[in-house]
């Protein structure tokens, strides 16, 4: 999996700095905290996170418990779609046990995704390719304010409910529809209908892991981006 020199260093300072809450996030149905990590090494460094832990998941019926692994999961697909649209994002031990912390995106958050499509054309190919991300995820909640403007490029974020084994995506991004998915996505996509990558397939189920390699497959072999005949493939709220 390739990895940038950026990315690399934030994920080094993921998993070895110190973690301190700083407080809970609102709005958010499970328990999710921003933290700042404060690597004291040479030369220290600190920046914020997000940190999910398990133990402030609420039970869903249609999810297995672990969410977190969902988040790690998510940015595995993203790298190795080649993309690098969500946050480098690790699984360890927190203040409130494991969780996910994810790299915080210091973001223009009057931006999101509806208003990125209206003005910001220069940015359509990364929009593609977050459409396509979420096509493989089965992303079940890509709402407009999942897409982040921030070091002037597009980040998707809050990945807890992909990856079912069932079709169930919810997504606001239908405006590729009958478009063609851009050759070099499209050659990571057809290496991944093939063989999941271990590393991904180590954070879901053995059926979670064929169905993501069925959609990828079928992306594949359409070459081009659906539309949503039914008008029902849309989450709620809408941002």
């Amino acid at each position: 999996m390739p990895t940038d020199e950026l990315t690399a260093e934030r994920l080094e300072l993921l998993a070895t700095a110190e973690i301190e809450v700083e407080g809970r996030m609102p709005w958010s149905s499970n328990a999710t905290f921003l933290v700042t990590l404060h690597h004291r090494g040479a030369g220290e460094r600190s920046h914020r996170a997000v940190y999910k832990p398990v133990r402030g998941e609420r039970p869903l019926w249609d999810f297995e418990p672990g969410l977190h692994r969902r988040e790690r999961a998510a940015f595995l697909l993203s790298e190795h779609l080649g993309i690098g649209a969500v946050p480098p994002t690790i699984i360890r031990e927190g203040p409130f046990g494991e969780g996910s912390v994810q790299w915080f995106m210091e973001a223009d958050h009057r931006e999101h995704y509806f208003t990125i499509f209206e003005q910001r054309a220069d940015l359509h190919e990364q929009l593609r390719s977050i459409a396509a991300f979420d096509l493989i995820a089965n992303n079940t909640d890509r709402k407009s304010g999942h897409c982040l403007l921030a070091e002037e490029r597009v980040w998707a974020i809050d990945h807890g409910l992909c990856f079912a084994a069932s079709w169930k995506l919810r997504t606001v991004i239908w405006e590729f529809a009958g478009e063609p998915v851009p050759d070099r996505l499209l050659e990571r996509v057809r290496t991944l209908s093939s063989k999941v990558p271990l590393d991904l397939a180590a954070m879901l189920t053995d059926d979670e892991v064929e169905a993501l390699a069925h959609r990828a497959e079928t992306l594949a072999d359409a070459a081009e981006f659906p539309s949503d005949e039914t008008g029902a493939r849309y989450p709620w709220p809408l941002v």
